[in-house]
């Protein structure tokens, strides 16, 4: 599995683990599927209360799509074959429930839009936020420009976009991308406590 779900011993919250630590947890076509089950089964739960979601390992919530699987198609190609949008239509539109984004590292590209879906994010003191999409020669995908825009303002929005810059937590919190960064060993207590 490469996501893990443990409902156990955390009074009502479901705790959501990306699990694919040699890849920096990259997003790919299977750990979308078991995102949109794990999010299913989380908002059919009527014990669960809200849902905390992070990466396995110390380096990375998420760093974005997973280059290996996109290697064989066209930027085009994700938007004309709907690559996209039955996951954020899954989350977004479907999980009334609140969820949580406990960001452990990188939140990079489509693992930025992940935790930026997310009710808010928590982030540790070694968190980066950014939109390298553009080193590739693609802009962001599943509304992650939008939320981007409205969290942190155009000017800043933009410049993230266009030149592939990273935000530490830091500066993440002070421009309202993020709720409060905690020290990156008690992040998953911390959240779990919220």
């Amino acid at each position: 599995m490469t996501v893990e779900t443990d409902a156990q011993g955390h009074k009502g919250v479901t705790l959501l683990t990306i699990n694919r630590p040699q890849a920096l947890n990259a997003l790919n076509s299977k750990v979308l599927e078991e995102l949109i089950h794990a999010f299913a089964a989380y908002q059919a739960d009527g014990s669960q209360l809200c849902a905390v979601l992070t990466g396995s390992g110390d380096k990375a919530f998420a760093a974005g799509a997973d280059i290996k699987e996109m290697s064989d198609k066209a930027a085009a190609d994700f938007f004309l074959d709907d690559f996209f949008s039955p996951w954020t239509a899954e989350i977004v539109k479907k999980t009334r429930k609140p969820w949580i984004a406990a960001v452990n590292g990188f939140a990079l590209g489509g693992g930025c839009e992940l935790a930026m879906m997310a009710d808010f994010i928590i982030a540790s003191d070694k968190a980066k936020f950014g939109q390298p999409e553009i080193k590739l020669g693609v802009a962001p995908g599943m509304g992650g420009s939008q939320r981007l825009t409205r969290a942190i303002g155009k000017s800043k929005s933009m410049e993230m976009c266009l030149t592939g810059r990273m935000m530490a937590a830091e500066e993440a919190e002070r421009s309202n991308l993020i709720a409060r960064v905690v020290p990156h060993e008690d992040l998953i207590a911390e959240t779990l406590k919220t």
